[in-house]
């Protein structure tokens, strides 16, 4: 099978990488175009946003991806809001707003934590998640002037926070049917110990320690299940992944936000683990007709984000990185590129906010965990920045 990876980043490395395996792989940042295919596979919101899976469909083409009504889910956080009321799926209190008094008086009438979110599309980057209630209506007050994120900005979803771990669940989906991935955990922040701002994530791992096959199943039941039903009934053929990102809370757990595309970097950390042909389980649901049952290997995986200087808010780009060769000599290791690009006289250059996804697979976590740092250690660029703690807590545990 040839297999036609769309985007650029670090998760569509990862996915060529795992579809290698069985598959003839050609990857491309843009519109396939002239590419000829068995399976494409669009790895980036904006693209499904737009509806390039609908044109390659009217093509004949065989997809993975929603069309554009399917993506509306991440295209627009309150019209996701609307179908998890309509399928009834356990969500935080929220209320959708593109106007400053209002939305004030709403984010008022919430105890704390608080969360403000563009509506629209803004690269893993339009949320806040605050104690204080000053600083959500200053963000808010920026988000719909249109200052913070533009056109995406100027409606907002404002919730109330919730409480507990967060939890990262792929389902693949072929429009009627729906089977889940291996848990992962991300962190967002930008700083050791969830400090700073959110960004597109720092690092992630898998398995999950508390999230067992229970688990699991109670997700599928309560929120993905669910929310098919409700796309199907609103006429929305879903094929492609349907990534749940969940909160852990005591009442159980609640939906935060659906994706409409593989995590990035909760596919790094996801796909390395999979253990059976992932190009057939792809073009099962593009066709409509999944019965495959994902497994996965025994093994963990960790990986850790290396940033850009500047990043999120102004990340550098076009300097040198060094030591990618040296760090995939360590057991276990690949290095994803996630916003990198080769330069004059071949030299690696960084070119994106997250420059390189460094992921190791191990026996465990903490030896994945080990493996990873350890590769970490060989590359540097100016300005590189990232997190030393990711899956410091499930070590710890």
């Amino acid at each position: 099978m040839k297999v036609c990876v769309v985007g650029g980043g670090g998760r569509e490395h990862a996915l060529a990488h795992v579809l290698g395996r069985t598959s003839e792989v050609v990857r491309t940042r843009t519109d396939p175009g002239g590419i000829d295919a068995d399976l494409y596979v669009i790895g980036p919101e904006q693209p499904l946003v737009e509806g390039l899976a609908d044109r390659l469909r009217r093509e004949g083409r065989s997809v993975f991806g929603p069309g554009a009504d399917g993506a509306r889910l991440e295209g627009s956080k309150v019209w996701m809001k609307q179908v998890l009321e309509e399928a009834g799926v356990p969500t935080a209190r929220h209320g959708a707003f593109d106007e400053v008094e209002p939305a004030v008086g709403f984010l008022r009438s919430l105890a704390g934590p608080y969360v403000v979110k563009t509506d629209g599309l803004a690269a893993g980057k339009g949320v806040l998640v605050t104690d204080s209630v000053e600083e959500a209506v200053e963000d808010l007050r920026a988000k719909l002037s249109g200052a913070s994120f533009g056109d995406a900005g100027r409606t907002v979803v404002i919730e109330e926070g919730l409480r507990g771990p967060e939890l990262s669940l792929l389902a693949v989906c072929d429009g009627r049917r729906a089977v889940p991935l291996a848990p992962a955990r991300d962190h967002k922040r930008l700083g050791e110990g969830d400090a700073g701002p959110n960004t597109g994530g720092m690092g992630a791992y898998s398995p999950v320690a508390e999230a067992g096959p229970e688990l699991v199943e109670e997700v599928m039941e309560r929120a993905v299940e669910p929310t098919l039903a409700a796309l199907q009934r609103l006429g929305v053929d879903y094929r492609g992944v349907l990534y749940a990102g969940l909160m852990l809370t005591a009442e159980g757990p609640k939906v935060l936000e659906y994706n409409v595309r593989f995590g990035d970097p909760e596919a790094q950390v996801v796909l390395p683990r999979y253990a059976g042909d992932l190009a057939a389980l792809l073009a099962q649901a593009a066709s409509g007709h999944l019965t495959a049952e994902p497994t996965f290997t025994d093994e963990a995986c960790v990986t850790v984000v290396l940033a850009a200087g500047g990043y999120p808010a102004s990340p550098r780009t076009g300097d040198v990185i060094s030591g990618v060769d040296e760090a995939e000599s360590v057991e276990g290791v690949t290095v994803f590129h996630a916003g990198a690009e080769r330069g004059p006289y071949g030299r690696l250059l960084t070119s994106g906010g997250r420059v390189l996804d460094v992921t190791a697979l191990g026996p465990d976590v903490p030896e994945a965990r080990r493996r990873a740092y350890r590769a970490v250690a060989h590359i540097s660029f100016l300005g590189m920045q990232y997190r030393g703690d990711i899956a410091a807590t499930a070590v710890e545990r």
